[in-house]
């Protein structure tokens, strides 16, 4: 089992709650996609996931150990097995791509290595074949303040990709690209999880993308489990109900007699 989510919760400090009564279980190598309206708690699941939130209720056990009865240095070394995704990257404006992408290693190098890194990238291959994957070779040697937003959502999958993490969670991972761009990288991400058996949960908000990538969709409302089923058994009934009393109604599900028309996020 690569994460169990037993009860869990989680309340703001202004007594808010984002989670409440969250049953979950994910096996290893499965690939997950997350939906539901803005708000519903899907970023908020994907924190408790990543063990940078904990939960105020409930239990968590990820990757086989509960994250939060281990030491901060156990901890960190059960961290350094996930990737995340970021729907900004918090990339540092004036790095080049290259480091940014060997940056997903620093977890798994000791110091020294990793400040040699910054001064002189260790491995420019590894970086420059993930890269590629990405169709952002070009831009190895670029600082990332030169980049768009799709660039740089890209970068972050690539340091991700090179991490060769265990688990792979990705929130809005590309939410800032043009419609083909998001469903070939996409398809990256997932292949590479398919062929490492490395476990992928995204949260996304373009349905169609969803419905196309992953074989099990969980719906969030309102901080709690609306459905888990697999991709085939979403229609749009359970999506008018997950999206209900939302300004944006939601997209007709693909099906094999229409061209795929995927929303730009």
């Amino acid at each position: 089992m690569s994460l169990r989510l037993s009860g869990a919760g989680l309340q703001h400090g202004n007594g808010v709650y984002a989670l409440r009564g969250v049953d979950l279980h994910i096996a290893a190598g499965e690939r997950v996609a997350i939906i539901g309206p803005s708000g519903a708690g899907k970023s908020s699941l994907l924190g408790i996931m990543a063990s940078a939130l904990r939960p105020t209720s409930g239990d968590l056990q990820l990757l086989e150990e509960d994250p939060w009865r281990l030491s901060s240095r156990a901890r960190q070394r059960l961290r350094s097995r996930i990737g995340l995704i970021h729907q900004a990257p918090p990339l540092p404006p004036r790095q080049r791509v290259v480091t940014a992408v060997l940056a997903g290693r620093l977890g798994q190098w000791g110091l020294g290595r990793s400040m040699v890194n910054l001064l002189h990238p260790l491995d420019i291959p590894g970086a420059r074949a993930v890269l590629a994957q990405l169709d952002l070779a070009d831009r190895l040697f670029a600082q990332c303040q030169q980049l768009s937003g799709g660039q740089l959502q890209r970068v972050g999958i690539a340091r991700a990709l090179y991490q060769d993490p265990s688990l792979l969670l990705a929130d809005e991972p590309v939410s800032a690209m043009d419609p083909v761009l998001a469903d070939h990288t996409l398809r990256v991400l997932c292949r590479h999880a398919e062929s490492r058996g490395v476990t992928l949960v995204a949260s996304l908000h373009a349905v169609e993308l969803a419905l196309a990538h992953f074989p099990r969709i969980i719906g969030v409302r309102a901080g709690q489990i609306a459905f888990d089923r697999p991709a085939g058994e979403v229609d749009p009934e359970l999506l008018d109900a997950l999206y209900a009393n939302e300004q944006l109604v939601s997209p007709p599900l693909p099906t094999a007699s229409m061209e795929l028309q995927i929303p730009r996020c």
